[in-house]
């Protein structure tokens, strides 16, 4: 379809399908129009780079006056004005395709989320829009630009964001001073240089390298599993580079496994961290990642409820790894104050105060900003590299006497051999030793957990983790091969111990090198790998180098969990998931820095550092970090699992059950280290869940979780579908005629009474008249509606058709409601109180309804209340209500401000003071309107509409359930008043039964009914047979139904014949007399039955009645309204049911 139908437009033949042209719009384009002569006849569509969020339509030179008015009558404005999705305002436009169009061509900004800090969120035109006609005159002000920019809901932090970083106000990292440099200096941290000795000695060269490398492998998997997530959406390059990586780690991996048990230890704490590293890598590449580090990686990964209960635990555990890393450099310190006999206190409290000191220095590094914290983090990785190096050049460097009094003989066979097995001491094992070593692998997410602060987070997260990863894994396991090779377990450190001639080594490598360390078998030494922390020292060529290292690699370590506990509790607190904690989500300065988090996290640290301990802190912290890093495992694993085709991580090199197998083994290493620990950390977390998951926060992440919600459902659906019908499974299963659910609640409390987890509930609404009217209307309101229902806790679905009629609706949500075995089998609707006074047409269609349910084998319940269930009409007075309080409510705060900024002085605010008490005595006659209004509505309704509205929410209390059972319909009468008495409202009602009978057997009858309840095992409280519903009514009630039936009667009797047929033809609908003549025994049935009702039931709490069936074509619509009246009238709640004739309940097992 063309917008222009000119001849000459869009005629060039030289015009290819899937050409561009780029227009240049100058203030002078004659130049350009000469070059192209047809240009004048083509309207452009702007589609430049440079956006906001509008869509231009220029013309180019020549005659517009021809093109000002489109030729169905659409108008758009030209010149300076643009219309509402002009995207751009540089001075190229494109035309799309050789053809004029509001259709846009892909574009990055149409898929960003709202609040996007990279760019703005821009919407393309609707489907309305490019479907339907051209509006008439568009024309856009100067403030529609920004409503279109933030139609989504782009504001707040996000704006100031936006334009922080326009400003370049942001610092951003790239993947090497971002996520590599702190991944590196975080894992080299305290251990490497005061404990990576000990464990070698407790664990031996094979045990302990496989702890290092078990570690590293399972936080491995997570990272890789990380990236894998966040490469769901573009990454820029990485892949080459990362396998190349991953497949050197593999080899270091494989060769690292077979070298000897001591390794083990190390191979450990490896495989932890790889699992972990391939995780973390696919979480993160699938998709954009912001602020929140492993909390936002959880969180939109298995949703809030997972990323909430973690998110807390992860924070902790980087704030107190805070306090162990400074613990680390106060004992180094304190180390230092014995050596010089400086100590000031004592050990303990030396190591107290100098970590107070620290960690109040660390805080104000932090606080001063990331690009501080950055350049901070460079000088101290250059100070921690030349202390390695200068271990190794140490190790080479001959031994003297004093050194080999303490252990250190240069690389020795015969000492490798000896320290290749393990030793444990005291209460030791090796999953002790791992739950020490473990923390040192935790700084993988050190990056990660500055997300927000890196440039391209997708690449930069897996980049830096995997080569950080494969950098120290080789760093710890050379290092600890080195020592093992050149250091024995213990020495004495006395240079005069050594082996005296003739003497006995037993294998021993010290003595064979002519030391007698012997004595330290039966006291301990000071000297060796077991008993000296501070053997990188000694080794090392210059050792004040190694106590740098150690200064910069607890005091680099210290500094990335202050900064990534902040960080990440921030990202927490700005999702609201838990509300009393959205103080803390408040950022300050142009990186937004999270200041009262620093002092949070200032706080707890000092709390952990008046412990003192380091081998107290560290396994509570390695149980809070494989919390985190098994759930980082089975997000990634879970995301696989789900099969969404959100799924896309840009990171290949993973696999969901090496994920799985990563979280398991975090668990299993959880328990294995501290199982009372472990099963504290769980309760925390369970509770946790609990608690989020009961607030219900409003967010939508499209979690995995969502995602395999609804492929379950579908699983379950189509499963479903090969199952049998049977009778014993059958449950009322409800298509309700609500309209929008809240404006007739009471229809649905009591369809939702026995429906309520036990069978479907469907809300239903006919939307009727102009299409394109009834369309939007529709769409606009189905989340809207849904959510009612949901925040209500009604467990029902809700469903519109727009229809030209309100039956052929119904019949459309008759015919095609539900899906596979999950389909309505029963129409719920209100009684049509108000039938005599609607029209002929109106009542045509509601009793089409009763037809069309019957046709399509529903069962059919109608719902009478006396007070009716519209509640329309009130819901808009308390709009209009809310709506006078609202602006009564701005024009007192418009008051005060005015107040505020006016003052009390001089003659101005004197006379600004008169106007303002003008104003206040203006207010009295708006609030009395509103009472007015108020109680004049009040009156009208007289509260007892919206009472009857609510009555079916209260609790019943005792009374009955009367069911008048008087027609056999497959057992949908009886099954429905069961099933009442089996919810917590309806509990202390009992079931009293009604049916006909013949009065000379009614003791009889009554027998075999209670034979058939007690096969059913329904329960009764009596059972009443009636013996005379077949008498004629009172004269009184006759003369009531024909008064009511009198207006609608054709009386063609009284006249001719050729009248009487005229009156057929004009009104088919009323009541001929042959009509009433042949179905006068049934008036009086329905008649008489009414009397009926009102002498046994008129005090039930509610009546299930039988439905009378009409016959179509034979009893007209007004009769059959009338039965339904004069059966139901000046009764408690009634329920005209008829079932489908088809079997509901059984009494065989």
């Amino acid at each position: 379809m063309s917008m222009n139908n000119s001849p000459n437009v869009f005629s060039d033949p030289n015009l290819n399908r899937f050409q561009v042209n780029v227009i240049n719009e100058n203030n002078d384009n004659t130049t350009h129009a000469q070059g192209d002569p047809d240009s004048q006849h083509h309207e452009e569509t702007s589609f430049a780079a440079d956006s906001n969020n509008r869509l231009q339509i220029s013309y180019r030179p020549g005659n517009r006056e021809g093109y000002d008015n489109f030729p169905n009558g659409d108008s758009t404005k030209t010149g300076g004005s643009f219309h509402p999705y002009d995207t751009h305002n540089n001075t190229y436009y494109l035309k799309t395709f050789g053809h004029n169009t509001m259709d846009v061509v892909p574009k990055i900004d149409y898929y960003r989320n709202s609040g996007s800090v990279s760019g703005v969120k821009m919407n393309r035109p609707s489907l309305m829009e490019i479907h339907e006609q051209l509006s008439k005159n568009i024309t856009v002000t100067s403030g529609s630009v920004d409503k279109f920019a933030k139609v989504d809901g782009i504001g707040g932090d996000a704006e100031l964001n936006k334009e922080e970083e326009l400003k370049g106000g942001f610092v951003k990292f790239g993947w090497v001073k971002g996520v590599l440099v702190r991944c590196m200096l975080n894992i080299w941290g305290v251990m490497l240089f005061i404990r990576l000795s000990w464990i070698i000695g407790q664990a031996g060269i094979g045990l302990g390298v496989i702890v290092i490398l078990l570690a590293v492998l399972v936080t491995c998997i997570t990272g890789l599993s990380t990236s894998a997530i966040a490469t769901n959406g573009f990454v820029r390059g990485g892949k080459k580079t990362l396998g190349y990586f991953l497949r050197i780690w593999v080899k270091c991996f494989l060769s690292g496994i077979f070298s000897g048990l001591g390794v083990i230890v190390i191979c450990l704490s490896v495989v932890v961290t790889t699992l972990t590293g391939i995780s973390m890598s696919a979480i993160c590449t699938n998709g954009v990642v912001r602020g929140g580090g492993a909390y936002y990686l959880i969180s939109r990964s298995l949703g809030p409820e997972f990323g909430g209960s973690i998110g807390l635990i992860f924070a902790f555990a980087n704030a107190v790894a805070v306090a162990m890393y400074v613990v680390g450099f106060a004992e180094t310190v304190v180390e230092l104050l014995k050596s010089s006999n400086a100590i000031m206190v004592d050990a303990t409290n030396d190591i107290r105060i100098i970590g107070a000191i620290t960690v109040v220095i660390l805080l104000g590094i932090s606080v001063a900003g990331m690009e501080w914290e950055a350049k901070a983090q460079v000088v101290l990785l250059i100070i921690l590299l030349v202390a390695i190096v200068n271990f190794f050049i140490g190790t080479v460097i001959p031994s003297n006497n004093e050194k080999k009094a303490r252990g250190f003989f240069n690389y020795q066979a015969s000492i490798f051999a000896e320290n290749f097995g393990p030793e444990f001491r005291g209460d030791e094992g090796f999953f002790s030793v791992f739950a020490i070593f473990f923390p040192a692998a935790t700084g993988i997410l050190a990056g990660a957990n500055i997300s927000g602060d890196l440039e391209d987070p997708q690449d930069a997260i897996p980049k830096g983790t995997m080569l950080a990863i494969l950098l120290t894994t080789i760093a710890y396991l050379a290092v600890a091969i080195c020592a093992a090779a050149c250091v024995v377990r213990d020495a004495t450190g006395n240079v005069n111990d050594t082996v005296v001639f003739g003497m006995n080594c037993n294998g021993s490598s010290a003595c064979a090198l002519g030391y007698d360390f012997s004595s330290c078998k039966t006291q301990t030494c000071d000297y060796g790998l077991m008993n000296n922390f501070q053997v990188m020292s000694m080794v090392s060529g210059f050792g004040p180098l190694i106590t740098a290292g150690i200064f910069s690699a607890t005091l680099s370590s210290a500094l990335a969990s202050l900064v990534s506990a902040p960080k990440v509790f921030q990202a927490l607190c700005k999702d609201n998931i838990y509300r009393a904690l959205h103080f803390f989500a408040k950022g300050y300065g142009k990186n937004n820095e999270p200041i009262r988090g620093y002092v949070l996290t200032f706080v707890i640290a000092m709390a952990f550092i008046l412990i003192a301990e380091l081998n107290t802190i560290a396994p509570i912290i390695s149980n809070f970090f494989l919390a985190s890093y098994a759930l980082i495992n089975f997000s990634c694993f879970h995301a696989s699992y789900a099969k969404s085709p959100g799924w896309r991580p840009a990171f290949r090199y993973y696999n969901m059950w090496i994920s799985l197998f990563g979280a398991v083994l975090c668990c299993a290493v959880m328990f294995v280290i501290n199982w009372w620990a472990a099963l504290i950390t769980y309760a925390i977390e369970l509770f946790l869940y609990i608690y989020v998951t009961y607030k219900k926060p409003e967010v939508n992440w499209g979690s995995s979780s969502q995602a395999l919600y609804y492929v379950n459902a579908i699983d379950s659906a189509l499963d479903l579908t090969t199952v049998d019908e049977h009778v014993k499974n059958f449950r009322p299963q409800c298509l309700v005629l609500t309209g929008a659910p809240m404006i007739r609640p009471a229809l649905l409390d009591i369809a939702h009474s026995f429906t309520k987890n036990n069978g479907l509930c469907m809300c239903c609404e006919v939307y009727t008249g102009p299409r394109k009217l009834c369309v939007t209307e529709m769409n606009s309101g189905m989340a809207t509606k849904q959510a009612w229902l949901t925040k209500n806790k009604r467990k029902a679905f809700y469903a519109a058709v727009a229809a030209d009629s309100f039956r052929d609706g119904v019949k459309s949500l008759l015919q095609a409601s539900g899906l596979g075995r999950i389909r309505p089998n029963t129409l719920v609707f209100g009684f049509k109180k108000n039938w005599r006074h609607s029209t002929a047409a109106q009542v045509e269609n509601y009793m089409g309804i009763i037809h069309d349910a019957f046709d399509f084998e529903f069962g059919v319940i109608i719902v009478r209340i006396s007070q009716g269930f519209d509640l329309s009409q009130v819901l808009q007075v308390q709009e209009e209500l809310k709506r006078l309080e609202q602006e009564r409510q701005a024009l007192e705060a418009t008051i005060k401000d005015s107040e505020f900024e006016e003052g009390n002085w001089g003659i101005r605010g004197f006379f600004r003071r008169a106007t303002k008490l003008h104003i206040t005595k203006t207010m009295p006659p708006k609030e009395s309107s509103i009472n007015t209004i108020s109680s004049m509505h009040m009156g009208e309704f007289n509260q007892r509409l919206l009472e009857a509205s609510t009555q079916f929410k209260k609790k019943q209390g005792k009374g009955t359930i009367d069911v008048w059972w008087l027609f056999d319909d497959g057992g949908l009468i009886l099954l429905i008043p069961y099933i009442l008495t089996l919810r917590k409202k309806w509990k202390d009602c009992k079931l009293r039964i009604f049916t006909g009978g013949k009065v000379t057997r009614l003791e009889e009858e009554k027998l075999k009914m209670a034979s058939l309840l007690s096969k059913f095992r329904i329960k009764f409280a009596d059972i009443n047979i009636i013996g005379d519903i077949n008498m004629k009514p009172s004269k009184e009630s006759w003369k009531f139904f024909e008064e009511m039936i009198e207006p609608y009667r054709l009386h063609e009797s009284c006249k001719d014949l050729t009248t009487a047929e005229k009156l057929k033809r004009e009104a088919p609908w009323k009541i001929t007399d042959a009509e009433l003549e042949a179905f006068k025994e049934k008036s009086y049935r329905q008649v008489r039955l009414n009397e009926l009702l009102q002498e046994h039931s008129r005090a039930a709490n509610l009546i299930v009645l039988s439905l009378p069936v009409a016959r179509k074509g034979i009893v007209s619509d007004y009769l059959y309204m009338a039965w339904l009246e004069i059966l139901s009238k000046n009764l408690p709640p009634v329920l005209l049911v008829r079932g489908n004739h088809k079997n509901v309940l059984t009494f065989y097992s």
